[in-house]
């Protein structure tokens, strides 16, 4: 029923925007965009042809593939860590991305990289400080939750200082307000080259994280536990460190920074479907993937002739959320209700 509801959600999308296109028009445009079926004279190029094609059928597809990764990584970074705050960008990957992005606006570092050197640049950002929590965790014993969530907050202190004394002495107003929008976050740059690779990327590991459902459910329990059942999640917690930090990676490569997401998808499936991971990691991915597509569309319709940047709206609905499962005191993390 979500899969179904995330594909009507996309085709619903298509037709919401400051240009009216009628629904046969938009199937005409995509069929023969897909299959070559159709008068390429009418449905192959011209306006109508350009903003379905171009434009908004790429970013709802992108947003549907960003949204199923930072939920699904959202679930998963708060089984490896154990705790119900985390989210995606916890272990420094936003610090991480920001000051990639920061060098490359404001300094331009990696301008040789291409038109995109500024997503290239945060995906390096993010990435490599992952990288670097996991061999500061494993600095004098093997690495816990604990160590990671230390590793990453001084790593994150680093990055945030480090990007803050660039943007000090780089007295630089147009590249501050360029920074602080992508940090913001935003599909307006979607193509289909970065989707033909983004999605089956982030469906192949998706797939992965939902076969290794019994693992995630044992780090709720503990290292003692799982140790005891038979498991070490050692060497698995840094697997799926590596995985996610590669998924949000590519996200901050084709999207900017998007909050909330990660954080408050998985707290609304575990209310309603307990905390097994087998249910919790599809119905996860595929509400996300469903929240960033309507999302995407009131950015597109709530001001005339202008854009509202995604990550702001997601934070704003993600807070009153929050503080919801705050008050609720029915609500439990990792199958033990909060008293």
């Amino acid at each position: 029923m979500l899969t179904a509801a995330l594909l009507c959600s996309i085709v619903l999308a298509v037709r919401m925007g400051s240009t009216d296109i009628s629904g046969m028009d938009i199937l005409r445009i995509v069929m023969y965009k897909l299959f070559g079926v159709g008068d390429p004279e009418l449905y192959g190029s011209g306006a109508a042809a350009d903003i379905i094609w171009f434009i908004r059928l790429p970013r709802l597809v992108l947003g549907a593939a960003v949204g199923m990764a930072l939920a699904v990584c959202g679930a998963v970074m708060q089984a490896i860590v154990k705790n119900p705050l985390a989210d995606p960008y916890i272990l420094g990957i936003s610090s991480g991305a920001s000051l990639g992005a920061t060098l490359a606006i404001l300094l331009g570092i990696g301008a040789f990289l291409g038109s995109n050197f500024v997503g290239v640049m945060g995906f390096a950002g993010a990435f490599g400080v992952s990288l670097l929590v996991i061999l500061l965790s494993n600095i004098g014993g093997r690495t816990n939750s604990v160590r990671l969530l230390l590793a990453g907050m001084a790593l994150s202190s680093v990055c945030s200082s480090i990007s803050s004394l660039v943007v000090y002495f780089a007295n630089d107003k147009e590249g501050m307000m360029s920074v602080t929008y992508w940090l913001m976050g935003s599909l307006a740059g979607a193509k289909w080259e970065q989707i033909a690779f983004l999605l089956p990327f982030v469906l192949i590991c998706c797939l992965f994280f939902w076969s290794q459902s019994r693992t995630l459910n044992l780090m709720l329990l503990g290292d003692e536990v799982s140790i005891t059942l038979g498991t070490d999640l050692h060497r698995w917690r840094l697997i799926y460190l590596l995985i996610s930090s590669a998924m949000i990676g590519f996200v901050v490569y084709a999207a900017g920074m998007i909050g909330f997401v990660g954080l408050i998808i998985p707290h609304v499936v575990r209310m309603i479907f307990g905390t097994d991971h087998r249910k919790l990691l599809p119905v996860s991915g595929l509400l996300g993937g469903i929240l960033l597509v309507w999302a995407d569309v009131l950015c597109r319709t709530l001001i005339p002739r202008s854009e509202l940047p995604i990550g702001i709206l997601t934070s704003m609905l993600g807070a009153p959320c929050f503080v919801y499962l705050m008050a609720k005191r029915s609500y439990g993390f990792g199958g033990e209700k909060d008293r």
